[in-house]
Parts: structure tokens; C-alpha cells; sequence
């Protein structure tokens, strides 16, 4: 019996691209047995100039943190420098951000769904296009 994992950024697949997504090989066999499509939920973290985001993590790794616990800010759209003094954690229940570390051409977006940890000593500019509401922690 053939598997196949599937990340989140396939999660919604027709017919025709799970087709193509088997090889010629198990395409051949699945006529003649069954073929398991096996579908894994998982959240897509990155790492881009020092800001790690996790996209759209489980309610479970939410609760194990304390999220719903911890303080909320909101802002509205806006641009403003920033410092982080400690790591901060957050969780953003609304907005959209573009976070520009000092010093660098590139920049980090972020929007609601996503858990953010910035380090300790970052200095950057915020970009704030549609109004921010989160959950913080600083450590």
C-alpha cells in the first residue's frame, strides 16, 4: 500500500493533481489495489533575518504556551521604529504587519494566525497596513 505525505500548501488537491502526484509505477497499481492518500497537517515555520514565524500553528501549541493568557496590544495602521529590550513572543489575532529589521532591504510579513518570536536586541520598523490586535509575552 503506497503513502503519501502532503504538506499544508497541498492540503487542497482535485483528483487530477493527486494523480499526478503518484508515480507511473503506483498510478499502474492503484488500478488493480487501493492507494492510502495520507493527508499530514503541519505548520510552516521559517526563520527570515533573525524573526522566526510560525503560520497558522495548532490550538494546541497555543494553549501549551498560554497565549489566551497572556497580554493584548493593538495598533492602527501606522509606521514606527521599534526595539526589542527582551525575546518577544506573539500571536496575532488580526492585522498585517511588514517587519524591516534595521539595516536590511528585506522585510518580514506578518498577519493574523501567526505565532512570531522576535529576539532580544532587534531593532526594526513596523509597517502596519491593516490594524494590529495580538497577544504578547516577553521573556
Amino acid at each position: 500500500m503506497a503513502s503519501l505525505r502532503v504538506s499544508n500548501s497541498f492540503s487542497i488537491l482535485n483528483t487530477e493533481t493527486k494523480r499526478s502526484l503518484l508515480s507511473p509505477t503506483t498510478r499502474r497499481s492503484r488500478r488493480s489495489s487501493s492507494v492510502r492518500l495520507t493527508v499530514v497537517a503541519e505548520t510552516m515555520s521559517t526563520d527570515k533575518l533573525g524573526i522566526k514565524v510560525d503560520k497558522n500553528p495548532p490550538e494546541s501549541r497555543l494553549s501549551q504556551l498560554g497565549v489566551r493568557n497572556w497580554p493584548k496590544w493593538s495598533c492602527p495602521p501606522s509606521k514606527f521604529p521599534w526595539t526589542y529590550s527582551d525575546k518577544e513572543t506573539c500571536y496575532l489575532l488580526e492585522g498585517k504587519v511588514k517587519v524591516t529589521p534595521d539595516g536590511s532591504n528585506e522585510s518580514v510579513e506578518i498577519g493574523a494566525g501567526d505565532l512570531v518570536e522576535f529576539p532580544k536586541g532587534m531593532s526594526c520598523t513596523w509597517d502596519v497596513s491593516v490594524a494590529v490586535d495580538k497577544h504578547y509575552n516577553f521573556s
